[in-house]
């Protein structure tokens, strides 16, 4: 069997709809109801309905290192968001396309435990990968998994974990590997050409030059450590291009490759 295709989404595909045409989340789950036999798991944040959420009910958003600060009282409104309404909208839509899907979050089946970020960032989650039986026992039954960056630590609260980390942990949790699809189609060198690979001595002097930037840093920084962890490269691409996806199953290079260290 091939490993599994863990991909990550963002907000941004949730929330574009071109005119007469169907959605991005929509032809994204329509290629992925295509790879009959490749096993697929969706992670998925949702910044953008969490921000209208939060702003509706009076709450300023903040973010540090491209990473958003969550307040206690924020987290039921976030885990609402994410848990709750963009997570059963994505399950809903990969319904409509005859897509057997069960919509999860972090702490399902005990898979990923998480601890409280030292970034002083409130109920923010670091995860760390735990028990994959849930997963297997999906993934063996032909059901698309499409897990929430929402986690929790030992005392049973829920936190709030970056998507592109939970991904990471996801993908060690079935050896699989690992797509992070954004709004643009990689990762932009110095002179603003796309690149086809970088390494993390490439990265951190992008990074303190400020080319790398916002989310894309702390997105390029999940790679590189899931990168080191699994020892193979991590794609970042577009999910404006969703077809290329078998592309990338063949063993063809899209977006930017994002390079495990030689060491």
């Amino acid at each position: 069997m091939p490993k599994p295709l863990v991909i990550k989404i963002g907000g941004a595909i949730l929330d574009h709809q071109e005119e007469g045409k169907p959605s991005a989340l929509s032809q994204l789950l329509s290629v992925i109801a295509g790879l009959k036999d490749h096993a697929v798991v969706l992670v998925h944040g949702g910044g953008c309905v969490v921000d209208e959420m939060l702003a509706q009910a009076g709450f300023t958003t903040e973010k540090k290192h491209g990473l958003r600060v969550t307040p206690q009282e924020q987290m039921p409104i976030i885990s609402g968001a994410l848990a709750g309404s963009v997570n059963k909208s994505i399950v809903a839509q990969a319904t409509n396309q005859n897509i057997q899907a069960v919509g999860l979050s972090l702490t399902d089946g005990g898979m990923i435990q998480c601890n409280i970020s030292p970034l002083e960032l409130g109920m923010v989650g670091v995860p760390k990968a735990q028990n994959s039986k849930l997963l297997d026992n999906l993934i063996n039954a032909k059901f698309l998994p499409v897990i929430s960056s929402i986690g929790s630590i030992n005392s049973g609260e829920l936190v709030n974990v970056n998507a592109d980390d939970a991904a990471v942990e996801i993908c060690q949790l079935l050896n699989g590997e690992l797509l992070l699809l954004t709004d643009v189609n990689g990762v932009k060198d110095a002179s603003g050409e796309y690149m086809e690979s970088i390494n993390s001595e490439q990265a951190k002097q992008l990074i303190d030059e400020g080319v790398i930037s916002g989310g894309m840093t702390a997105k390029v920084n999940a790679a590189l450590h899931a990168a080191n962890q699994l020892r193979r490269s991590i794609a970042v691409a577009s999910w404006q291009s969703p077809e290329k996806i078998s592309q990338l199953l063949n063993g063809d290079n899209i977006g930017t490759r994002i390079e495990a260290d030689n060491s």
